[in-house]
């Protein structure tokens, strides 16, 4: 077998193979490079030393049975065998369901969450989105402070348990898309410095050093994420890949990164015959990333949408710290607004940043399935203080009302694991770091950042401790009781209807019109000749929709059609769905 690795600062590097040394060579033929070959077959337990320094795992690997600190492992992908025929599944109709699966499960194993697939199919999701699966230093966490950017975390199930999973989504209709984070790995076992300039001081994070994406070595570490990416698409039959933090990736090339990635990822989609996408979380409020290649852009296929997230919530919630106090002076205005033209800020002062930001969406131009439109994530929940969801903030009906809007919206839906029946869990930030010196740093961290906003330290859940996991772990149970079970067919109305009417999938964001009363606490939502209705008052609401015939489609409480004048009357804190032609 070859083995291969850049190392462009060493003097010598030492193959160590299921107990056998081999000195590798350097290659002529690429700078930097060290190969040699080595008898190993799939399972073989291999890593590199650096001149005289300790065994370390492949930069490459494909799989690290012991943990980020451990031997890699050779993985032969050729001996799976698939069993579902799939032909893709892009994004335009498509609603995403944002999943952990630390916590889909109590199990918290890819297995574990496959078994539960067919819920989602129940539902109406068309793709699973699964939070990052890179390894990281003990066995629970979130997953964004993973490393070994090619290869499964083993507690949950490692690399076959990946494919497993995605054979039996693939078999069950269901598309397949992957949080992965470009712009840092995480501070305990990551030996990627040792190797080469994968980092740079050239640009900071808030994580610290930036990947190094335009200094000099830079065309590796390009190689190497660009490469990362491929190999799930390819070797997984991953269908889509969601890009974490894109604004934390500096690069001053004249080629951007992500336009060097969203090409390869098109030529790969032409190469295996199958729709494969790229899906940037970016609060830059840039179309530029959303733009084709070809008219200047970036390419990336879709962004998730933070401002119809704020504007929704603040609308809701009445919450105005941080940077919802920019949406929440007139909250109904906003969400008009970001219904109509996809951002809030388009060049607009926003108060939390203390100046202008954004710029226009070009509505003829960008369709409107390439913004995620969501009233939850892992982010907005777990990012709380007490990782609180909008069930312990809201009446069933502000909750349909949350899942009407979100899923008759101009844009993708996108829900996170367990609001389709108001969980009652919490969904909390824990991690399982095996250095007791940074179990500690982000144990105190986290509790003076949000004493700084009023929480009583000891209020703030420990990240350490096994309990915030276990008690952000869906409770399977709910369900089946009320309230959640109303909830749940709530959702799975609204989701039949996306699936069912073609205006609600209808790509022109400039068709979209909206009506609201900021006093009255109510929007009116028009796609085609459907007709969304929402009150988030307490008392009725006469929402004028004009004259003419309508059909009431779905509604949370009953609801008559409007008569001759012309006014549909909603009860307090709740929606409805109609057709009016």
């Amino acid at each position: 077998m070859q083995f291969e690795v850049w190392a462009p600062q060493a003097d010598r590097v030492t193959l160590h193979c299921e107990g056998t040394t081999r000195a590798l060579a350097r290659d002529p033929a690429r700078e930097g490079w060290w190969t040699g070959e080595a008898e190993a077959a799939d399972g073989a337990r291999y890593g590199f030393a650096l001149d005289d320094g300790p065994v370390l795992p492949d930069p490459r690997s494909r799989r690290q049975p012991d943990g980020p600190d451990g031997l890699s492992a050779v993985v032969d992908h050729g001996r799976h065998e698939w069993r579902a025929r799939w032909a893709g599944r892009g994004l335009p109709g498509a609603v995403l369901y944002e999943l952990h699966v630390g916590t889909y499960t109590r199990e918290g194993t890819l297995d574990a969450a496959a078994a539960r697939l067919d819920h989602l199919v129940e539902l109406g999701i068309t793709h699973v989105e699964l939070m990052p699966l890179c390894p990281f230093p003990g066995r629970h966490g979130w997953g964004y402070e993973g490393v070994s950017l090619w290869t499964v975390h083993e507690p949950y199930g490692g690399p076959e348990a990946l494919k497993r999973f995605v054979d039996r989504a693939h078999e069950l209709g269901l598309g397949v898309v992957l949080d992965v984070v470009h712009n840092h790995l995480g501070p305990s076992g990551n030996h990627l410095p040792r190797f080469g300039p994968y980092f740079t001081d050239t640009h900071t994070t808030p994580w610290g050093a930036a990947v190094n994406l335009d200094a000099p070595g830079s065309d590796e570490v390009r190689a190497f994420l660009v490469g990362s990416a491929l190999a799930w698409l390819r070797d997984y039959r991953i269908d889509g890949l969601r890009l974490d933090a894109v604004h934390q990736l500096y690069d001053t090339r004249a080629c951007h990164f992500l336009e060097e990635l969203s090409a390869a990822v098109d030529t790969l989609a032409g190469e295996v015959g199958r729709p494969l996408f790229l899906i940037a979380e970016s609060d830059l409020n840039n179309p530029r990333f959303i733009t084709r290649r070809a008219e200047n852009g970036l390419g990336l296929h879709a962004q998730w949408s933070d401002d119809f997230h704020h504007a929704l919530h603040t609308a809701l919630t009445g919450e105005a710290q941080g940077y919802y106090a920019d949406f929440a002076r007139e909250p109904f205005a906003a969400l008009a607004k970001t219904l109509t033209g996809g951002y809030f800020h388009d060049g607009t002062y926003s108060s939390f940043r203390g100046r202008h930001h954004g710029r226009p969406l070009d509505r003829t131009r960008v369709a409107g399935h390439r913004l995620l439109g969501y009233s939850q994530t892992h982010d907005q929940v777990g990012n709380r203080a007490q990782g609180d969801r909008l069930a312990a903030l809201l009446s069933p009906g502000l909750l349909a009302c949350a899942a009407t809007l979100t899923l008759t919206a101009p844009f993708t839906p996108m829900l996170f694991m367990g609001e389709e029946w108001a969980a009652g869990t919490p969904w909390q930030f824990f991690t399982d770091h095996t250095d007791p010196e940074l179990a500690e740093a982000v144990r105190r961290g986290r509790r003076r950042e949000f004493a700084a906003h009023g929480w009583a330290e000891e209020d703030v859940p420990d990240p350490q401790d096994p309990a915030t996991r276990e008690r952000s772990c869906l409770d399977w149970s709910e369900p089946e009781r009320e309230p959640h079970a109303r909830v749940l067919a709530w959702y799975r109305r609204l989701i039949a209807l996306r699936h069912t009417r073609p205006d609600l999938t209808a790509p022109d964001l400039a068709a979209t019109r909206v009506a609201y009363d900021e006093e009255a606490r109510w929007l009116a939502l028009r796609r085609g000749d459907v007709r969304v209705a929402v009150n988030l008052g307490k008392q009725t609401a006469a929402i004028p929709l004009g004259t003419g015939r309508g059909e009431v489609l779905a509604a949370w409480e009953p609801v008559p059609a409007p008569g001759p004048d012309g006014l549909l009357h909603v009860p307090g804190e709740s929606c409805v769905v109609l057709t009016q032609p």
